[in-house]
């Protein structure tokens, strides 16, 4: 059986094990390491607020080569000042150390609870431990995406697989984030990794792309996290001829790369604190791109739409006005909007539609709410999810 988890691309190890944060006893550290040398390249959060994971691995991305990332769950060391920041610079030296490498190669991550010191000797002595037990095996890596994991409820992985240049070329990832996901940059915690022998540039370049219409498309409850973090390491061991312009082998890699993350952005999504649906949003008839954009994101974001799809209850009143108050241009005498493929409010004014139909839509695991706002020809999307109880006793508990 193939392997499905981010040690599956060539030149990777990782490994996922438990250090004493969580209670539970559950994984909570997890490392994946390139012993020849990456190139990488990251997207982080652009909330002001950053937690010093964030500021040290936009510092260390930028290094010619990267050998490892270093990753803790529960606590996110937010809000943790020159402490925080000195233990997040720990983290990465003793990673460095037990590889026999330097600091400034290695990325670190942080997810959990704002404002917490970490416990930094249960950290370092569970990174010790971690390296002893690097593996290539799929199980390895999927020790490192359980040690990721908060409230997430499974674990997220995705693989691709190509030919370029003859070669065969592996792309995986894994992501975590269930809630507090509402990305302007990157989201929660996302990592790939490839063999494809590839431009540090031309990686960023494709990351981020990828990233804006996939990751960036996703929204659970429109809150941007301090710890936001997509990371991408390319070992460069898959034989490729270098990819070394957009030319056809690019294209073909950048395609491959969008499909790993919209396919992690929709396992995000359908994990998502309390869901029980999910639904794309639709806009179309816009004057801009940035004007179809922000509508999409607010009605995916807007509460009683949320929890009218929750309740599978056609209330196309509550979309209108998610779109009436996103601050776009729109006319108010031809916008239009449809639930799947039942029209419900047609050219300003409501229509006659098949309720129980249109319930039937929304009470599928996914269905789309597409509206026209009648100004334009530009258009653009977002994903969105129902919001539950269960969303607000998670959210209710989760720091006590």
């Amino acid at each position: 059986m193939a392997n499905e988890s981010i040690t599956a691309a060539k030149g990777f190890l990782a490994a996922g094990i438990s250090c004493g944060i969580k209670k539970s006893g559950k994984n909570d550290l997890g490392l994946i390491v390139c012993p020849t040398g990456a190139k990488a390249a990251g997207v982080f959060t652009t909330n002001k607020i950053v937690s010093p994971a964030v500021v040290v691995s936009k510092k260390h991305v930028k290094s010619g080569g990267i050998y490892a990332v270093v990753v803790n769950s529960v606590i996110a060391n937010a809000c943790t000042g020159e402490e925080g920041y000195k233990n997040a610079v720990k983290m990465c030296e003793r990673t460095a150390a037990e590889i026999e490498e330097k600091s400034k190669n290695v990325l670190v991550a942080s997810t959990g609870v704002i404002g917490e010191q970490l416990p930094i000797k249960k950290v370092l002595t569970g990174i010790s431990k971690a390296s002893k037990k690097l593996s290539a095996s799929d199980k390895a890596g999927l020790d490192f995406t359980k040690a990721i994991m908060t409230t997430d409820r499974v674990a997220k992985q995705a693989v691709r697989r190509i030919n370029i240049s003859w070669k065969k070329v592996t792309i995986a990832g894994t992501i975590k984030g269930a809630g507090m996901i509402g990305p302007n940059m990157a989201t929660m915690l996302c990592f790939i990794t490839t063999d494809a022998a590839i431009s540090k540039g031309l990686l960023g370049k494709a990351l981020k792309k990828a990233v804006s219409v996939t990751l960036n498309k996703v929204t659970v409850d429109g809150h941007q996290s301090t710890n936001d973090t997509a990371l991408i390491l390319a070992s460069g061991l898959a034989g490729n001829r270098v990819i070394s312009s957009e030319c056809r082998r690019y294209k073909k890699f950048s395609k491959a790369l969008f499909e790993l993350c919209d396919d992690l952005g929709r396992q995000m999504l359908m994990d998502a604190e309390g869901a029980t649906r999910i639904f794309k949003v639709f806009v179309k008839g816009a004057t801009s791109g940035n004007d179809a954009a922000k509508a999409a994101r607010a009605i995916a974001d807007y509460p009683l739409v949320k929890c009218a799809v929750n309740g599978a209850d056609p209330n196309w009143g509550r979309i209108i006005c998610a779109v009436g108050s996103a601050g776009v241009k729109l006319n108010a005498g031809k916008i239009s909007c449809k639930l799947g493929d039942v029209l419900v409010f047609n050219n300003g004014k409501a229509v006659k539609f098949d309720v129980k139909k249109a319930s039937k839509v929304i009470s599928k695991p996914e269905h789309i709410i597409t509206v026209d706002l009648g100004v334009g020809k530009s258009s653009d999307f977002c994903y969105g999810c129902d919001l539950s109880r269960e969303y607000v006793t998670i959210n209710a508990d989760y720091h006590t």
